[in-house]
């Protein structure tokens, strides 16, 4: 996620519903951006239904946030993503480039192809998803109308994709999760509850280790994020690992990686709601 990098990197498209799966992006136009102004007014969900069947998924009936952090094309509207937002404590910007690992792989990439294939495990199941993006070559959305957009749909619960631009001696994944601010009041304890499930099936399904810098067994409270500070359904975020880091970098870059970050996200997601039926 690092918060550090500025690099600048033209709209999702965020309106309409977008069918998800081989033509994840059908929905959308990279080569027609529209104006940051307008889509950053924009609060609407792409939510894809199950496939049909004749038997429901363990998660039939079930909506399920996911926020592919960042954009891939945030760095060619500075302007809109250095715009300042409330975040529920205080100002942040509207959005960030993201990190990049040296050889130039970025985050947003990462984070847009662990949500593919999220997005189809879930399915697979039978959720609903609700995603915040359509594609990794637009700009934005403001991390406040990915918070609107997954509380709207009423998901229940939620993830945040992201890799961290760490000290390149760390390595690592971390787990980051709300501190009480009053929007985000009554699923404190549901948030917790599914940070450890996702720890858990994380460290099993991927055998990334937990983060050598930051939190304390993978785990670190944040107050700082408009991801967290907003959110009204269970949710927490996920530094995959380390991007700065060349172990690190070396799995995060791999589509075989990318399906088992996946792969355990789906695993606690279905835990965490089998649990609270």
């Amino acid at each position: 996620m690092s918060l550090r990098v500025t690099r600048p990197r033209t709209l999702a498209c965020l309106a309409g519903l977008v069918g998800i799966g081989a033509g994840l992006a059908a929905g959308c136009s990279s080569s027609t951006p529209t104006s940051a102004t307008s889509a950053s007014r924009a609060i609407v969900a792409s939510v894809t239904a199950p496939p049909a069947g004749p038997k429901p998924g363990v998660l039939a009936g079930k909506v399920v946030g996911i926020d592919p952090g960042h954009n891939g094309r945030n760095y060619a509207d500075p302007s809109f993503i250095n715009h300042l937002i409330w975040n529920g404590r205080e100002e942040e910007t509207c959005d960030t480039t993201g990190t990049e690992t040296d050889g130039g792989y970025t985050e947003a990439r990462f984070n847009w192809n662990v949500a593919r294939y999220l997005v189809a495990d879930l399915r697979a199941e039978g959720a609903r998803v609700v995603l915040t993006r359509h594609s990794n070559d637009g700009v934005g959305p403001c991390v406040t109308t990915r918070s609107q957009i997954i509380n709207r749909a009423h998901a229940n619960v939620a993830i945040d994709i992201h890799a961290d631009g760490g000290p390149p001696d760390g390595r690592g994944f971390a787990i980051l999760e709300p501190v009480a601010d009053g929007p985000n009041d009554r699923v404190i304890a549901a948030s917790k509850t599914f940070g450890g499930e996702l720890r858990q099936r994380y460290l099993a399904v991927t055998r990334m280790p937990e983060s050598t810098y930051d939190g304390i067994d993978g785990i670190t409270y944040r107050d700082d994020l408009a991801g967290l500070n907003l959110t009204r359904v269970p949710k927490v975020l996920i530094e995959c690992g380390n991007m700065r880091n060349a172990t690190d970098a070396a799995l995060l870059v791999r589509p075989s990686f990318q399906r088992l970050a996946a792969k355990a996200f789906a695993e606690a997601i279905t835990e965490f709601l089998r649990r609270r039926r």
